[in-house]
């Protein structure tokens, strides 16, 4: 049987590999960002948008109207500029960029669920997927206070969010991930991956086994939660 996604942050990295690993050719893919994707196919439907603009769940909406979604996955964020760096520091960020990283990674985020959770409910089996971060995990080491704040939020939007979607059997999950190895593309081998990334990365084919996993389980079950930090992650 056929079905529908609208993915989030396709333009590269991880985005990409959701569309490229996910579907299938018989199944309709929407594909959400603000630059065009470098790739296309048949089934793929690219949706330009600006998250940062609160019109943007809106103009989506619109342009999906009362399709059926069999899943969602809200795959962005975005971080401090001097992040994951030693010359980050929270009180030398720009008010505007902190303000922006609230509104794409949470504020838009909560605004596309709102308006597209009642066609979630026209399909069967439906799931919602928030990618995450170890950043939003009690205590990890990171300091960077807006992007660790915001991927906080996400937990407790899938926590809270379960109590509404619970009596349409719609699972909501999030996956909290670590570094990943989003330079090389799902056509690169797992073990070149390990090999050329000093198996300090996770391999992009590993997230997707994690989303198979989730989008395989039946409407009797809820996966919560998935936590996978590279192994040699110190981080948590």
């Amino acid at each position: 049987m056929s079905k529908t996604y609208l993915i989030y942050g396709v333009s590269k990295g991880l985005g990409k590999a959701l569309v490229d690993g996910i579907s299938t050719n018989e199944d309709t893919v929407y594909g959400v960002s603000r630059s065009k994707p470098p790739f296309e196919q048949t089934n793929f439907h690219w949706l330009q948008a600006d998250l940062n603009d609160v019109q943007c769940a809106n103009t989506i909406k619109s342009i999906i109207k009362q399709q059926p979604i069999n899943t969602l996955i809200y795959n962005v964020g975005i971080w401090e500029k001097l992040a994951f760096n030693d010359e980050y520091q929270f009180e030398t960020t720009d008010d505007i960029e902190l303000l922006n990283i609230i509104q794409t990674n949470i504020s838009a985020c909560l605004l596309n669920l709102k308006a597209l959770l009642p066609n979630l409910r026209l399909a069967q089996n439906s799931k919602i997927i928030l990618i995450g971060s170890t950043w939003g995990l009690d205590n990890h080491n990171g300091k960077e206070v807006t992007f660790s704040a915001t991927k906080y939020a996400l937990r407790g939007i899938v926590q809270s969010l379960r109590e509404t979607l619970r009596k349409d059997k719609i699972g909501i999950s999030i996956l909290n991930l670590g570094y990943l190895a989003t330079e090389f593309p799902l056509s690169v081998p797992v073990s070149d991956v390990i090999e050329k990334s000093d198996g300090q990365l996770i391999p992009l084919q590993d997230v997707i086994n994690a989303v198979r996993f989730i989008l395989s389980t039946s409407d009797a079950t809820c996966v919560k939660e998935i936590t996978m930090p590279a192994m040699m992650d110190e981080n948590v």
